[in-house]
């Protein structure tokens, strides 16, 4: 999923306002397995009750353009997540069965690592071999860091420019001046939506901040993806933090968010755009 042009182009100060009002309202919809779609009285109760002035907000009779793109951008949210993002997140039986499907069909070279799972749960990681086997049938005889054991740094003149805080999963053609990174978030084997999962959206949220002050100031883009799996415990345990993640989305922090199965249908198209670029980069060498 890509960013929606029309609130992609938003002001910090809309995404502050959003950040306040799901603080206050809540994200999901309590007995109800949906997104919450806050009403223009929420929004005005939730200013209220965080003592902010609702100037801006106009009146819930008639609203200012502030807040009826705010209301529209909680519907936009609320529709993604429940029409396409909820459909393509897998259970680990559904991940398993795509994962021997794609390993029998294209016969991957590529890192094909285990979990970290022990006893009958030890397997491979269904969701990493599905998107490295994708990446490696769509990249050509380009190489691939499928997992960086370094920082990820960018260089000017054969001189570091800037390195980044964290190691991320994975880095085309490298993790020095990458084309592309991304991290990956599988959760299969999760009961609860604990600390280290909501970690995880925070991590990748350094990462986007540290790349976006990298183009913001030396021009140099590096495209940055989150690929994310486990119906259960993003949708059933974590669904405000898929609403974060919608926000990080729209706020330019990640450029593209594939969930679940949706990898099948994007990584394809993603990657061989990665080895174009490579190929202008590199002179068609």
């Amino acid at each position: 999923m890509q960013a929606n042009t029309r609130f992609s182009r938003q002001t910090k100060p809309f995404w502050a306002c959003v950040s306040v009002i799901g603080q206050a309202v809540g994200y999901t919809v309590r007995g109800r397995n949906s997104i919450k779609v806050p009403t223009l009285q929420e929004i005005h109760d939730a200013y209220a009750g965080l003592n902010l002035s609702t100037a801006d907000l106009g009146t819930v009779a008639a609203p200012s353009p502030l807040a009826q793109e705010i209301h529209a951008y909680f519907e936009y949210r609320a529709d993604v997540l429940n029409n396409f993002v909820a459909p393509r997140l897998m259970d680990v039986d559904a991940a398993r069965a795509l994962f021997l499907q794609l390993k029998n069909e294209h016969q991957p070279t590529c890192p094909l690592p285990l979990n970290k799972q022990k006893g009958e749960k030890k397997a491979e990681a269904y969701f990493t071999g599905i998107i490295n086997t994708l990446i490696q049938a769509n990249i050509g005889e380009n190489d691939c860091d499928y997992d960086p054991r370094t920082l990820t740094s960018i260089t000017n003149n054969n001189s570091p420019l800037r390195t980044l805080s964290r190691r991320v999963d994975g880095a085309f053609p490298s993790a020095i001046d990458p084309i592309a990174i991304w991290e990956i978030k599988e959760y299969y084997y999760t009961t609860t939506f604990g600390s280290r999962v909501a970690d995880g959206v925070y991590e990748t949220l350094l990462d986007g901040m540290e790349l976006h002050e990298l183009f913001e100031h030396e021009n140099r883009k590096v495209l940055h993806y989150l690929m994310v799996d486990s119906h259960y415990t993003w949708w059933v345990c974590g669904r405000s933090y898929l609403c974060r993640i919608i926000d990080m989305l729209n706020t330019g922090y990640v450029d593209e968010v594939l969930f679940g199965r949706e990898v099948v249908e994007r990584i394809p198209q993603i990657a061989l755009g990665w080895a174009t670029e490579l190929r202008g980069r590199t002179g068609g060498a």
